[in-house]
């Protein structure tokens, strides 16, 4: 599940942090508000490749982070595997931090 997603310099957004940790969260809005670069941020952090377009005007880079916990049963079918591919868990194995950072 989803936690936390931060956002430094990536399109039109200066700095942003969401907290989703808590109940159920939807994201609404009218046409233009963010959405999209919400969705395509959390894309770029799960590995789709970035663009220098996506790099706020003026900046030299973006970054993004992603915080998830983890399944505890999941944690077992994959958790050594993630560990080998460089991404660690954090927390004893209950959360995974994602990040991206992209440069010009």
């Amino acid at each position: 599940m989803l936690q936390t997603i931060s956002l430094r310099d990536f399109v039109i957004v200066d700095q942003l942090e969401l907290d989703f940790s808590a109940g159920f969260t939807v994201l609404t809005g009218e046409t233009g508000a963010g959405k999209s670069i919400l969705l395509d941020a959390l894309s770029l952090v799960l590995g789709e490749r970035a663009d220098s377009s996506q790099i706020r005007e003026g900046s030299s880079r973006a970054e993004i982070s992603a915080l998830f916990q983890i399944n505890p049963e999941l944690i077992q079918s994959f958790g050594q595997w993630l560990d080998e591919q460089g991404f660690p868990l954090e927390d004893h194995g209950q959360s995974l931090l994602l990040q991206k950072n992209h440069r010009k």
